[in-house]
């Protein structure tokens, strides 16, 4: 399927034309690549997730102070946020012949529109699903557990009393996981173009 853009210079790549990459000095291409970089981990982050977490977090954990069904509450919205997190990296999107945006889930055989017609799918080996987009949602995952164990609403919730020696791993372990996922998606770069992110990036 040929897919269409409203303008030429949705054609070019987002900082420049692959010719005056070619032909710019090594601290520009350093500088090229690391904005490159940067957006396709923003790609890939849970950053819409880990919002409406931190701004339901207070309200479902009542502060950090759970009874059992707060608690229940609490491990519901971590759950949902996860699923979110996990599915998210499976959406892609296109532009259809009359240049319109849609969105859909990767699957083995492409991609199932979800805000299409009823059963439209587009076929194309970039829209199938690949094992790096379980890699990519698994890390997706779990940097998202990483912002929940700093949370400490959510933490006092299922744990209230903390030893000393657990209140150092999870001070520390967060960040690692982070870094290293982090790290894993500037490597692994995504691309698909989930729900709310641009097609220039592609």
């Amino acid at each position: 399927m040929k897919i269409k853009v409203d303008s030429p210079q949705e054609e070019l790549p987002l900082l420049a034309s692959e010719a005056a990459v070619a032909d710019a000095t090594p601290m520009q291409k350093a500088i090229n690549q690391t904005f490159k970089s940067t957006a396709h981990l923003s790609n890939l982050l849970p950053t819409g997730t880990v919002m409406a977490f931190r701004l339901l977090s207070p309200l479902f954990t009542n502060g950090g102070d759970c009874d059992p069904a707060y608690r229940a509450m609490t491990a519901s919205l971590v759950a949902l946020c996860g699923l979110s997190c996990f599915l998210l990296c499976f959406t892609d999107s296109f532009r259809d012949e009359e240049g319109k945006v849609r969105y859909g889930f990767a699957t083995l055989k492409g991609l199932w529109v979800i805000d299409g017609p009823v059963g439209a799918s587009v076929k194309g080996e970039e829209y199938k699903l690949r094992p790096i987009d379980f890699a990519h949602a698994l890390a997706s995952l779990m940097v998202f557990a990483a912002v929940a164990l700093l949370d400490g609403d959510t933490t006092r919730c299922f744990y209230p009393v903390l030893s000393e020696g657990v209140k150092e791993v999870l001070s520390v372990m967060p960040v690692g996981i982070g870094v290293v996922c982090s790290m894993f998606f500037v490597a692994f770069p995504t691309t698909r173009h989930g729900i709310g992110f641009p097609l220039s990036l592609k």
